[in-house]
């Protein structure tokens, strides 16, 4: 009986002993969120972040032509589909996208590519329905200055009311612009 009342005193201590172990695991792929407010519309992109070296050997990979093949549909990150909330329209390649959340998919090529919102959403991100594509549209593909490791998206302020999305990784960044509807 005094080993039972021992183990049920010391398992919560054992717990809370171990938990920062726990914690300092680093994610393979982290999650990020951006929120950006263009012209009065708050955008926000939740995506992992994968990484240019493999996680288990470390070795540099070749991203865009390898890893991310061209001319096939990517989930544009890691793990759940990539989300793209806007609370107002925009219009994105000549297409208007209601208020509302969607996935972001992309099509890379080799010298440009295209950016697919689709409706569907809670999806991992290697399930993909063209069905439920809202648009595709083309996405301009430039090199970078420096390398990045990690997968990134941002939002840049644009001229005229808008701003521009940007995928960058390896020594790429792919852009489309944007517009708020007012």
């Amino acid at each position: 009986m005094k080993s039972l009342r021992f183990a049920l005193l010391a398992a919560p201590a054992l717990f809370f002993t171990a938990s920062p172990l726990v914690a300092q695991h680093k994610p393979i792929s982290p999650q990020a969120t951006i929120n950006e407010t263009i012209n009065g519309d708050q955008i926000t992109i939740v995506y992992s972040r994968p990484y240019t070296k493999h996680p288990e050997t470390g070795e540099v990979r070749k991203i865009w032509g390898g890893l991310v093949p061209y001319s096939k549909v990517w989930r544009t990150g890691a793990n759940e589909a990539t989300l793209f909330t806007t609370q107002q329209p925009i219009d994105i390649g000549g297409t208007t996208i209601p208020a509302g959340t969607y996935s972001l998919f992309t099509i890379p090529e080799e010298n440009g590519g295209k950016l697919i919102i689709n409706k569907e959403t809670g999806q991992w991100g290697t399930k993909y329905d063209e069905k439920q594509d809202l648009a595709r549209v083309e996405m301009k593909k430039a090199p970078l200055e420096k390398p990045v490791d990690q997968f990134a998206i941002a939002i840049d302020k644009g001229d005229g009311g808008g701003g521009v999305l940007k995928l960058m990784w390896e020594d790429a960044q792919y852009s489309v612009p944007f517009t708020v509807k007012k």
